[in-house]
């Protein structure tokens, strides 16, 4: 088995789609206008507008609902993600600014426009690099 992606439902799939083009600096590529994928490293999160959820099952997802998963991206530089965020004015609300955690990573944590938990983080420690290793 192969854990393939993370599907995100919203209501507004431009707005979401350009967040995480600007915070993961990947280009989404678009299936149709209600469906895009951003491939970073080994994951795939794609994005779906409420248009595609009765094509599974009508009323079985809802946009900007969640408050129990914490999408997590490792970048090079916690800092410069936080600061290109804010200058960017795609980020309302912003849950803890960069700060380093009790086990080796430096974490910023935030919601995207929907409203979803995102943690940027970068290993700091030799134990939290030897934990993200291959």
């Amino acid at each position: 088995m192969d854990f393939v992606s993370i599907r995100v439902i919203t209501g507004d799939i431009t707005r979401l789609v350009t967040f995480y083009e600007r915070a993961t600096r990947v280009r989404a590529t678009w299936s149709t206008e209600d469906f895009a994928e951003l491939r970073v490293g080994s994951a795939t999160l794609a994005i779906g507008s409420t248009r595609t959820v009765p094509m599974f099952a009508p009323g079985a997802a809802h946009p900007a609902d969640n408050r129990s998963v914490i999408l997590e991206f490792r970048v090079a530089d916690v800092g410069g993600v936080y600061r290109d965020l804010l200058d960017s004015g795609l980020v309302q609300d912003v849950v803890q600014q960069p700060t380093t955690m009790p086990w080796g990573n430096r974490s910023l944590l935030l919601r995207d426009p929907d409203g979803h938990l995102v943690n940027f983080f970068t290993p700091l420690t030799k134990t939290a690099l030897a934990r993200l290793a291959p």
